[in-house]
Formats: C-alpha cells, structure tokens, sequence
C-alpha cells in the first residue's frame, strides 16, 4: 500500500510536467538546481557578508566609543590622582609648618622634602620660602647632569640636590647646592653669591595673596630650562605668613605619561588648559615659546595639525565630557573630551583622537576574506551541485518518461531496470516497476487509485523535576476576612485583583515565576525556569515593589475613606524539586520541598511580630550586604531541628533611591541588631535594656514590644504555626 502511495504521489508531478510541457514550459532539473541555489545562496551570502559587516561597523563603533570614554576617564582620573596628590603633599606639608613652624626654619625639612620627590613621579622640585628673611630650602631632582651650577657640574651618580639661601648666615649671602645620589647620600658641593629672594617669585606672591593652595600658570623653570607650573600653600600662623610650601611640576612629565599610556597605535592624546592651549600632548612635539618666564602656550587649532585642529573644533555643545565622531579625508575618528579640575581649583581639558581603524582593521581584513571565501565557496558549491544533479537527474527523467507512460496505460517497458545508489531514487525505481506490474495487471478491472490520510505525530511532556537552589516567596493579605465584612463583594474582588496585579508585576519585572494564586495569597519563585544570579536579590526587590507599590493605592484609598490593604510577605532560598507534576492529561510546573513549606511560615511569622516582610538568614545570606536588614528572631519550625534567623526587610542598595532604606531605618536596624545580640548571648538583662532603648526612639515597633512582653514573662519565643489549608 505505502508502494501505490508513493506512485501516485511521483506520479501527479509527473502529470504536472505533461500538462507544462504541453503548455510551452518547462524546466530542467539540472539548471532549474542551479537556478534555485543560487537564487537562494547568493542573495543570503551578500546579506550576510553585508549584516555582518554592519553590525561589525556598529559594534566597533560602540566598542571604539565605550573604550574611549574607558580611556577619558581612567586618564583623567590618573591626572587628577597625580594633582591630588600634588595638592595633598603641599597641604600636609603647610599643616606640618602650622603646627611646628621650627621645622622648616632650619635644615629638618630637606629630607622631608627629599621623600616627597622619591614618592613622587611628577614632581622636579619641593620647597620652602620664608617670609621673614627670604631664606629658601629646596629638594630637587637631577634632570641634566651636563648642566653646570655656578660653573661646576654636578658629580657622576647625582639624582637629587639641596638647595639653600640661609641669609642669616652671611653676609655674604651664599646660593648653595647639595649633590645627592638615590639614597640621600652626599657626592659633592657647589657655592656662589645669592641673589635670589624666594619672596618676589610670582608663586610666593600669588599663594601669599590668595591665602590657600594655589596652582601657577604654566611658567619657565630658568635653571632647568624646562615648562612647567608650581602648586603652592601659605604657611599662616596666628594671622601672619609665616612661609610659602611649594612644589615644581614640569609639563614634559605629563607629556611622558600621555605617551607611555596611549589608547591605541595611532591615538593621539592633549592635556589643555580651560582655553584649549596645549600643556601636554602625547606625541610630545609640542613647543613652548617663552620670553623670559613668561610661556606662550600654543592653541590646540595652531599645532599644525589639521585633523586635530578639525576635531576639536566640531565638538558639540562647550565640549565639556563628550565623545562623537569626525570624519577627515575619508577616515572616522572618535573624539572624547573631558573638563576636570584639581583640588586647587585650576581647570584643565583632556583630549583624546584614535582613527576608528585601529579598532576595525583586523575585522574589516577578515570581512573582505569572508566575502572572498564566500564568493568561491558558492561557485565550488555550484560546480558540486551540477555535477550531483546530473547523477540525480538521469535516472529522475527516465522514471519521469515511465510514470507518463504508465498514466497513459502504455505497453510495459521492457528495457534494463533503472538502478541508482541514491537510496530513495532506488526505492523509487522499485516503486515504480511495481507500479507497472500493477497497473498492467490489474488496468482491465478496476482504474488504479489511493487515497491516505496523513497521520502526525504528538511530541509529549514528560512528567519529573530536578533539584535547584532557589528563593520562594509568599505574600498574604492582611485581615482579609475583616475586609470582606467591610466592603462589597465586588469592590472586595476589584481590591483583590488590583493586589495579584501588584504582585505578578513586581515578580516579572525582578524576573520571578508565578507558581500560583491561593485566593488572596500568591506563591512565586526565583532561578527556574531559566537560571538566575542573585535571585535572593531579586526576591526581596519585589518584596519592596510590592510594599511601594501597594502604599501607592492605600494612599488613595485613604484620601477616600476607604479600607486599606496590607500584604505579609515571607521570603526564603533553599534547595527544592523543580519540575513538572500531576498526570499525562494534567500537568503544573511548580517547586516541592520543606523550603517551601518555611516561606510560607515566615509569611505568616509576620503577623506575631507585626511585621511586613521576614526573610530567612539563608536569603540573606544570599543576597549580601546589599540588604538593609533587622533581626527579629531565632526560631524554630515544625520538623526541623535547626533554628532560623528571622529578619525583617528594610531596604535595598542598588535598586533605586525609593528602595533604599532611610536613616531612621538603618538607625532602628543597627540598634535592633544590638539587643538581638544581647538575647542570642542569653543576656536578658542587656536585651531588655536594648530593646527598651529601641521603643524610646520608636514607640510603636512591634518587634521590640513582643520581645520586651516575653522577657518580662520569661517566655519562650516559637514562630507561628501555618495551617495546611493555607498552603
């Protein structure tokens, strides 16, 4: 029968081609193959190669922008650490002339000085002004030792020199320099006549003028010969300058550090100042013309850098934290800037430019490859196709010819049997020749014909579950039976109804599964289906939705006079069977386990403490320190020898500033947590005293009054029993 099936369904295509060929068309297999392979290859291989390429080009453009904004902000936060750092050394060292103004009267303070260099990557030189003489105590550090000092240079192995002007030494008054190895070690001296006065340089008058941590203009640093500017503090005792603390930054430094940290191959990266003149730049060809102490600062559009002038230049907005785009002689660039001060106040712009190529080149290569390989992957594929398609389409034509011929109830064929080793043209060439056999047999009785009605198959659910870790939450409604007598069935059904609607929307918004509603009640969970990190977290988000959100209506239903509504909430993570249960007409996915029986017992834990949502020390324990939570309890469950931390939720950090927990919370937790302290240490005394202090700040908290009632009665504490019927 299935033999006679299969004639007949080869022979309708066979009777199609017939009626095509007496209509004037009709279509090889072979090219029609080919035609069809590539009509459906051709046009997908661009569409992927063109996909791919633009989602490439869009995703190396985020990623280009997110690493670049990366890159702002860890440079910037490298540069403003560094004069953080400059502006803390100066501070701390103004604070130490406050409180001891001896010790930088005499030669104590070089070596103070000397570890701020050491410590310092950035800093040339550290120093001291005073105003009462003009004497003048410096650190410095070596950078040319080809540089003489009052015609000597210094010795080989010098990194560092002290500098002194003591004019209560001479007269004559003498310039003295101190050489120093790396270890403070003395290698040599040098002297001459002094004519410097600390006291008329341009950073002793503007920090005794401003009276607080100053930051200098870019200035020359003469006996360097190097760019740089000085942060500077007075030192003010009782009301008169005692002194000036400073410190020399060049701007090469920060050159130096642009350089050695670059974005990418062919980035470009500019420290500016709030006027977008060049402090520092990373290919360091900055020049700075000077006359005198005065620097001219070039501009960012006059560096003789088109590009960077061009980039600059199309920033949107005032150019303050933005990262975009420019395009310039056919390439793409991304541009971020950012605005940042030191903790002197001084402004300061960083700029950074990389050619999108150095994010995409490598991508691009290999999409240009993709498409080459693609190209001649489909033309082997057609040649293949061709080829095969011949082998299908001989034997395919000749059983084509002798279902025509068996249609038309022509005389048998009596040529060779058609044999393939394609295994259904071979089965269909059987089917054929039993088909003949048939037909010539039996065509003088009764007209050849089947009719089969195809059956599907059903793909069936299998009843069975695993073991998970996962949280489970319970919530009731509070006094529900009260509301019932108060209200009207149908606004107690609206009421209803409006709280599930709150719950399920908390739940799926945290990413949770509704188990079930029990009338008023709602059981749900979190981890499966589909795994979830931090489900504990999650939980009690929900939790808190819930309780926001149910505040929502109450507020309303109170403007109206009306009853309001109050949910109990228990919360729990433990391992529980997942998984499908009931029959083969009837299943539910749903969790079984003693984990879920405690959530619902914390739920109703609830009602003796007067609280609204418990969670079990394992869900906190989950969830971590991003809880804000209390103790109320250590209890006991029915069948469990192992005694529970009960807490109640107040908030949670990270999941909005309506959900994190006031100070009046945090107050009454840390406090709470105290007394619990105590009666976990069995100190009833203590307890009684700690849970008194928390009634004085709150009146009315229901945990510490429960507590207080069974201390003063000498009671046991034992959670609240949840009835089967509840479940």
């Amino acid at each position: 029968m299935r033999s006679e099936d299969s004639e007949e369904r080869t022979s309708e295509p066979a009777g199609a081609r017939v009626e095509s060929d007496r209509a004037g068309f009709s279509v090889p297999l072979r090219p029609a193959i080919l035609i069809v392979v590539t009509i459906i290859t051709l046009p997908v291989l661009l569409s992927i190669i063109q996909i791919n390429y633009r989602t490439t080009e869009r995703v190396v453009h985020e990623h280009a922008v997110m690493i670049v904004e990366r890159f702002r902000a860890e440079t910037t936060g490298a540069i403003i650490s560094e004069f953080d750092e400059l502006d803390a050394q100066v501070a701390t060292a103004a604070e130490v002339g406050r409180q001891e103004a001896g010790f930088f009267a005499d030669n104590r303070s070089l070596g103070y000085f000397f570890r701020i260099l050491q410590n310092s990557q950035t800093a040339l030189n550290a120093y001291i002004g005073l105003e009462a003489d003009g004497a003048f105590r410096q650190a410095r550090r070596l950078h040319n030792l080809n540089l003489p000092v009052f015609d000597t240079l210094p010795p080989p192995g010098s990194h560092f020199a002290y500098r002194l002007v003591e004019p209560d030494q001479g007269p004559p008054v003498l310039d003295q320099y101190v050489f120093l190895d790396a270890d403070q070690q003395i290698l040599g001296q040098a002297a001459g006549l002094s004519t410097y006065d600390p006291r008329q340089r341009p950073w002793y008058e503007q920090a005794a003028r401003d009276g607080g941590l100053i930051t200098t203009d870019p200035e020359v640093f003469w006996a360097f010969g190097l760019v740089g500017f000085t942060v500077a503090e007075p030192i003010i005792i009782e009301d008169e300058l005692f002194g000036v603390i400073a410190i020399d930054v060049t701007l090469d430094s920060f050159s130096q550090y642009l350089s050695r940290n670059l974005l990418s191959r062919n980035s470009l990266t500019f420290l500016l100042d709030a006027r977008g003149n060049v402090l520092a730049a990373s290919d360091r060809l900055i020049t700075y013309g000077s006359d005198n102490d005065a620097v001219r600062l070039s501009h960012i559009t006059d560096i003789g850098n088109a590009l960077v002038a061009n980039a600059y230049l199309e920033r949107p907005g005032n150019g303050s934290d933005d990262v975009y785009a420019v395009r310039y002689d056919g390439q793409e660039y991304i541009v971020g800037i950012s605005d940042f001060s030191s903790a002197s106040g001084k402004p300061w712009r960083m700029m950074v430019l990389t050619p999108l190529s150095d994010f995409s080149g490598e991508l691009t290569r290999n999409n240009r490859l993709m498409a080459t390989v693609g190209m001649i992957a489909v033309g082997v594929q057609l040649i293949i196709i061709y080829v095969v398609a011949a082998r299908v389409a001989a034997p395919l034509a000749k059983l084509s010819r002798q279902v025509e011929r068996i249609r038309k109830l022509e005389p048998a064929d009596t040529s060779k049997p058609i044999r393939s080793r394609v295994r259904e043209i071979a089965s269909l060439s059987r089917a054929v020749e039993t088909l003949d056999t048939a037909v010539q047999t039996f065509a003088q009785f009764v007209p050849v014909g089947l009719v089969r009605q195809l059956l599907g198959s059903e793909q069936k659910l299998d009843i069975g579950g695993q073991s998970k870790f996962l949280t489970i939450f319970f919530s009731d409604m509070e006094g529900f039976s009260a509301l019932a007598e108060r209200i009207a069935s149908r606004d107690l059904l609206q009421r209803v109804s409006i709280m599930l609607e709150v719950v399920t929307r908390s739940v799926h918004v945290e990413r949770g599964t509704i188990d079930k509603f029990m009338g008023d009640g709602v059981m749900a969970f979190w981890g499966a289906p589909a795994p979830l990190d931090d489900h504990a977290w999650h939980a009690c988000v929900a939790a808190l939705c819930v309780q926001r959100d149910m505040e929502a209506h109450n507020k309303v239903w109170r403007a109206e006079d009306a009853p309001e509504m109050r949910l109990r909430i228990g919360i729990h993570s433990d391992a529980v069977l997942v998984g499908n249960v009931g029959s083969h007409e009837r299943m539910s996915y749903t969790v079984l386990g003693d984990g879920v029986n405690i959530a619902a017992r914390l739920e109703a834990l609830n009602k003796e403490y007067g609280t609204f949502v418990s969670i079990s020390h394992d869900t906190f324990q989950e969830a971590g320190d991003r809880l804000c939570v209390r103790p109320i309890d250590d209890v006991t469950v029915k069948g469990r020898r192992a005694h529970i931390t009960v807490y109640e939720l107040f908030g949670v950090y990270g999941a909005g500033k309506d959900l994190e927990p006031s100070e009046d919370q945090i107050a009454l937790a840390r406090s709470t947590r105290a007394a619990f302290d105590a009666l976990m240490a069995g100190n009833r005394k203590e307890a009684m005293t700690r849970y008194q202090k928390v009634l004085q700040t709150q009146p009315d908290d229901p945990v510490a009054r429960v507590h207080l009632a069974r201390l003063t009665q000498d009671a046991p504490l034992q959670i609240a029993e949840v009835s089967d019927e509840r479940r």
